[in-house]
């Protein structure tokens, strides 16, 4: 499983305009749903209601903003680079740079849970974060994940 069989171009945002964590889903789910012909503010909702069950800021300047969706035909990810970081309320209480935003639908539970894990270890590798960072284009930023993903 390669997370670039998940992701668009069209829904990776090389830099976040968003300050606040609410703010944050708003601007990463627009792209999601245009791709996914589903509703905007469907995903926004099941983002802050899993967001009421513990931050999905994870630390290390990391953000995986996750949700299950009944109308979405396809596993669907986003991602989002905010080069000034955002407050997330992540457990280590530092900003989040790079949001790796996973929807999915209702009735797939063992791919998202395994395309967490993925995505975890693969944000495990510092250098793979520092290129993320750095990066300035959404081609970039799809050839960095692209070459991690090679890896597993």
């Amino acid at each position: 499983m390669k997370i670039t069989d998940f992701i668009q171009k069209e829904t990776i945002i090389p830099a976040l305009e968003s300050q606040d964590k609410k703010s944050v889903l708003l601007e990463l789910s627009e792209p999601v749903a245009k791709v996914s012909n589903v509703n905007h503010n469907e995903i926004v909702k099941v983002l802050l209601d899993r967001e009421q069950l513990g931050s999905t800021g994870i630390g290390g300047g990391i953000g995986i903003p996750h949700g299950k969706l009944k109308d979405l035909e396809t596993l669907t990810i986003g991602f989002g680079l905010s080069k000034n970081g955002v407050d997330f309320e992540s457990i280590d209480g530092f900003p989040t740079h790079i949001f790796f935003m996973i929807m999915t639908p209702e009735n797939s539970t063992g791919l998202h849970l395994k395309l967490l894990a993925q995505i975890s270890k693969m944000l495990r590798n510092d250098i793979f974060k520092v290129k993320l960072q750095q990066a300035m284009s959404v081609d970039e930023i799809y050839e960095i994940i692209a070459q991690e993903d090679e890896n597993f």
